[in-house]
């Protein structure tokens, strides 16, 4: 338990102090505004001052015998005073609360790139091992945590801090006894803190775990609502939805518990300790020990002393809270992006090749997916990768997208071993026509461009001819400005896959790798997609997966693979007149 508390504590500096680091581009503006909340944070304790000198100095001069005259002058120069000191403070506190908000959005923005393009660079299989809802919900929870944090909680810190530093001074020389007294439940109100810190850390921390699940059942019931109405599965979703919203109930149940304990004892400490000073100090003034405007002034000045440690459990809390949001951050921002050999491609030719493939996927390391795969497609070529689901002919794509490394052999490009050279000058040369399309939730016209960005309007607009989608486009209100809905959901199967196609001509690849192209289209629509295509393939190196076999009979050579090996290869004529693996595909699929 101990050794677990010390690592969250020290973790809890280190956090804080990790997030600080993106205020120091913007330190030009943070820091006078920090100091300038010091300054009104100091010039606040005028306050309780100058009440003194009025109520206390004025009862002390009526029993002194000074005259009335006197004293509402005297009264009159103090509330003048306060009201200056006041304006000022309001003055800097105006700049002050700009500055830090500038500051501190600014600051923001930063962690958010970098948490963005961390995320765009992290490899495949961390998003395979990770919810793609938990991932987003769990990300926008802590970073609105760290915000509540940077831009409210630290500088109410800062300021409480000031402000019970300069009233302890004042108190401790208006009476030393009387603050010895006072300060004598600071320990306990420590211990307090150190002890349900911990535990408000982990319910945090839990609580925004839950919170994230239940963002999660959010999300994909959305994206699948077409399945879930299909079959009749809203109850469902309400349940499991309920069922992680009550998770996070009874999480934040037992975090409220924890916090309000912690709470509920610091107040009794704090103000029942305020109250056995101010008996104490009545008794010293009765004995004379103690003057008027000194038990008055060291009466205002403990309200301002309680109010700041008063205001302590909460910021505590929310700091804990920060703490655990920066520990799931920061392990994001510590995860090993893609492995990237760096040496840059330059100009592809189209020359693939696999030597001595083997590969398992590290969620099952004693399952070999692919095992000693060797081929080589010349430039130009037409490759089909045919066989039974599971044979691993999808596993091949993702080995020559560099999304997995293989655990044996090679993937060359032009006789160059893929491990060494750069990813991102890689796959600019790799274009995909996958079988279930994702188009961006923007314009016709923004999605084609992705293939290319900056791409003119004519180029896209030839693109789109070449891929046969120019003709429906067109016949659309909007033409190319028209919005696909997320994920292209107002779009039909063969639309989506035509504007996949315009993306990737747009990109003008060497090697192009099409994964069941056409599996789910009706017949028109897979006549005027399989056009495109041709269009697409002329003079490119190409792979295709496909399990209609008609669809890739014309294919230069054909890679049957089963159960991780390529166990044919050759023509459709030269497989068809064997009695193998591929002939059996064949007549099954004719019978």
């Amino acid at each position: 338990m101990s050794k677990e508390s010390g690592k969250a504590s020290r973790f809890s500096a280190d956090g804080l102090k990790w997030v600080l680091s993106y205020l120091r581009p913007h330190r030009r503006v943070f820091v006078p505004s920090i100091v300038a909340l010091m300054l009104t944070a100091g010039l606040s304790l005028a306050f309780p001052w100058f009440m003194k000198e009025l109520f206390g100095g004025a009862v002390e001069k009526l029993r002194g015998g000074v005259a009335a005259g006197e004293i509402l002058a005297q009264a009159n120069r103090t509330i003048l005073l306060l009201l200056g000191v006041l304006a000022v403070q309001a003055l800097i506190g105006f700049f002050r609360v700009q500055g830090l908000i500038r500051s501190g959005e600014a600051a923001l923005n930063d962690l958010r790139r970098d948490l963005f393009g961390q995320l765009l660079r992290l490899p495949v299989p961390f998003f395979q091992e990770h919810r793609a809802g938990a991932l987003s919900t769990r990300v926008a929870a802590d970073l609105g945590t760290v915000r509540e944090t940077l831009i409210t909680v630290l500088p109410q810190a800062i300021r409480q801090v000031v402000v019970l530093a300069g009233s302890l001074v004042v108190i401790f020389v208006m009476s030393w006894k009387l603050s010895l007294a006072m300060l004598g439940s600071v320990p306990l109100v420590v211990l307090a803190v150190a002890i349900a810190g911990r535990k408000v850390r982990g319910h945090s921390k839990s609580a925004q775990d839950a919170l994230a699940e239940s963002g999660t059942v959010i999300e994909e019931s959305v994206q699948g609502v077409a399945d879930v109405k299909a079959y009749t599965n809203e109850g469902f979703e309400e349940r499991r939805y309920h069922d992680a919203l009550e998770r996070f109930y009874e999480v934040v149940c037992r975090g409220a518990f924890a916090r309000a304990s912690f709470l509920a004892f610091v107040i009794f400490v704090m103000f029942g300790t305020i109250s056995g000073v101010a008996w104490l100090g009545v008794r010293m003034m009765v004995e004379g020990s103690l003057g008027e405007k000194e038990f008055t002034g060291f009466v205002l000045f403990s309200v301002f002393v309680g109010a700041s440690l008063g205001a302590m459990p909460e910021i505590v809390s929310q700091l804990q809270a920060m703490s655990g949001a920066t520990e799931r951050l920061r392990e994001i921002m510590g995860e090993a992006p893609e492995s990237d050999g760096g040496e840059q491609v330059g100009s592809l030719g189209g020359r693939l090749a696999f030597e001595g493939v083997g590969f398992r996927y590290p969620s099952r390391p004693d399952q070999r997916v692919i095992d000693g795969v060797d081929f080589e497609v010349e430039p130009g070529r037409r490759v089909a990768l045919v066989g039974p689901s599971g044979a691993g002919k999808s596993t091949v794509f993702s080995l020559i997208l560099g999304y997995h490394r293989p655990e044996s052999g090679r993937v060359l490009f032009d006789g160059r071993d893929a491990a060494g050279l750069d990813l991102q000058s890689l796959r600019s040369g790799i274009a995909v026509v996958p079988q279930e399309v994702l188009l961006f939730g923007g314009s016709i016209l923004e999605n084609i461009e992705y293939g290319r960005p900056g791409a003119t309007e004519e180029e896209i607009v030839d693109a789109a001819r070449q891929a046969n989608a120019h003709d429906f486009i067109e016949a659309l209100p909007e033409g190319y400005a028209t919005t696909v809905g997320p994920r292209g959901v107002k779009l039909s199967g063969g639309q989506r896959q035509r504007i996949a196609i315009a993306r990737a001509i747009l990109a003008d690849p060497r090697i192009l790798l099409l994964d069941e192209a056409t599996s789910a289209l009706d017949a028109e629509s897979e006549r005027l997609v399989n056009e495109a295509l041709e269009r697409l393939m002329e003079g490119r190196t190409s792979l295709v997966i496909a399990h209609r076999l008609s669809t890739v009979r014309h294919a230069d050579t054909l890679l049957v693979m089963n159960h991780g090996q390529v166990v044919e290869r050759g023509s459709h004529d030269e497989l068809m007149a064997r009695q193998g693996t591929y002939r059996l595909l064949a007549e099954t699929q004719l019978a």
